[in-house]
């Protein structure tokens, strides 16, 4: 295919030549076709404005457009991830609720992240909440709505897992709603925006605290807010029935009906990562691919060092090598990276994944000692581990790193390990902290009020029937439903049975000779 420039109106220029693959242009003839074209009807005037970079600006907007596009599609991708995760870890009676529960957050993400967060997340000129570009009125930026709605969705599938089998799907409704329209905005609007409180992007030093808090790819503003909503939500609606012992509150296992699932969604999440973490660079030009290039390196060690790390924590505790134990290790290494993804080395990544880990363990356990049942443990991976994610960009940022990725090497930007002078990490822990205070509040506005309404939890004979049957028109699994029925079938009917010599009926322990002689 050969390579030309276009000068707008069907007009094609060819190149002068070619160097090592890269077409040069005549820009003196570039400039006497753009004026020529301009020439033709006044009413064109306006339509062209000359770049002398016309050439090679058009090609970037285009590969950064294509880089950010691509991106967003892998964190849209992440939601298959989470439902294959989820729907392994529960139950069979409860697949089709967690999957109907994915498929809402997305659909309702969609509409209100466009009427409403969007707006409170870039809209205006406020430190605190956005106010302006409701509904997208007043702005064109299309691509970066895509991706940030890729982002608000996934914070509120956080969720999910940590209230299914139990909730009502009305209140999951209503809290989707709320956290994708507010509470995720206005976290975003305080560190992504330019105006936030908390931003590093923020230029104005008197509304901005410190350099600002260094949260690339959002272990803080993404896993944080909807880890810490997790953790209110499972609290709320309270642990599923036979999760722990009456007698000596100790947990009972309540394993998931399908590993090979929850290992795919695994695979699916990690592998999406790599648009919700390098894809956070949001160009692809100008330097930004070596950024990117990194921040995949430091993405994949992180979830290595999680991943085993759990795994041999797992084989200490409870004798065995234990697969959910490991695929949630590498989720809590991969949001333990996903703040400082783009300012620390790669041997940092591997400790901060090993770090995150051990958090990630740790929380789960002390979380079943308190009695709060987290199904799929999306409070510690998601909350604790992004907590140490941003406190970890306090510590590790280095210098050329932060240059790279933000434009500063103020030492108020640096790590207290490479010469920073704590300026960073003082913040960081600051805009964690906020962060929690402000979900964990909203979030029990939503979730507390509805549990005294009794609008949060389903009752106990939906519960334990499964809500599949009682909500979603019947089970995932009907062909396996119909067996269970034959077998149940004909060991009943086995005591019916008489033995054709002694005349005498036949025990129920006998009941599977026959059903097995009869076939």
């Amino acid at each position: 295919m050969s390579q030309c420039a276009s000068t707008g109106m069907g007009q094609r220029i060819s190149p002068v030549s070619n160097v090592g693959g890269v077409a040069m242009y005549n820009a003196t003839e570039i400039i006497m076709r753009l004026e020529a074209v301009q020439s033709l009807d006044s009413d064109l005037k306006g339509a062209f404005q000359y770049d002398p970079l016309f050439v090679g600006s058009d090609s970037r907007m285009s590969a950064d457009t294509l880089w950010l596009l691509l991106a967003a599609f892998l964190v849209f991708f992440m939601q298959a991830g989470f439902a294959m995760l989820e729907v392994g870890s529960v139950s069979s009676k409860n697949a089709k609720n967690i999957l109907l529960k994915n498929l809402m957050d997305v659909s309702l993400g969609g509409i209100f992240y466009w009427a409403l967060g969007w707006g409170f997340s870039y809209g205006g000129s406020n430190p605190f909440i956005g106010g302006t570009e409701f509904f997208m009125i007043g702005t064109e930026e299309y691509r970066s709505w895509l991706f940030q709605f890729a982002f608000a969705a996934t914070a509120a599938t956080i969720v999910s897992g940590s209230v299914a089998e139990r909730t009502q799907f009305r209140a999951y409704f209503i809290y989707s709603i709320f956290l994708t329209a507010f509470i995720y905005p206005v976290v975003v609007h305080w560190v992504w925006s330019t105006d936030g409180f908390l931003s590093a992007f923020n230029s104005d030093s008197a509304s901005r605290i410190g350099g600002g808090m260094m949260d690339f790819a959002g272990s803080g503003v993404v896993h944080m807010t909807g880890g810490t909503a997790a953790l209110v939500g499972a609290i709320a609606v309270g642990a599923r029935h036979g999760r722990f012992d009456k007698a000596t509150g100790k947990p009972q296992p309540k394993p998931g009906h399908n590993p090979v699932l929850a290992a795919l969604g695994g695979f699916i999440l990690w592998f999406g990562w790599y648009g919700f973490n390098a894809g956070s660079t949001l160009i692809f030009t100008g330097g930004a691919q070596f950024v990117a290039g990194k921040v995949a390196v430091t993405t994949t060690l992180a979830a290595c060092g999680g991943g085993l790390t759990v795994l041999f924590i797992g084989r200490l505790a409870t004798k065995s090598f234990d697969l959910s134990m490991a695929l949630n290790g590498i989720l809590a290494g991969l949001v333990s990276i996903t703040a400082g993804c783009s300012v620390v080395d790669p041997w940092s990544s591997v400790l901060i994944g090993i770090i995150g880990g051990i958090v990630y363990f740790g929380f789960s356990r002390l979380l079943l000692r308190l009695k709060i049942d987290d199904p799929l443990d999306a409070s510690p991976i998601h909350c604790f581990c992004g907590f140490w994610g941003v406190l970890s960009v306090g510590l590790f940022a280095t210098p050329e790193n932060v240059m790279n990725a933000y434009a500063t090497d103020s030492l108020s930007n640096i790590g207290v390990f490479f010469g920073g002078d704590g300026t960073l990490f003082g913040v960081q822990l600051l805009g964690g902290i906020i962060i929690f205070c402000w979900t964990a509040l909203l979030s029990s506005l939503v979730f507390f009020p509805l549990k005294k309404l009794r609008l949060l939890r389903v009752t106990a004979e939906v519960e334990d029937a499964g809500l599949d049957v009682h909500k979603h028109g019947g089970s995932a699994y009907p062909q396996f439903m119909n067996i269970g029925k034959n077998v149940l079938s004909v060991t009943m009917s086995s005591s019916q049975l008489v033995d054709d010599k002694t005349q005498m009926p036949i025990p129920h322990s006998s009941s599977f000779r026959v059903r097995k002689g009869a076939e």
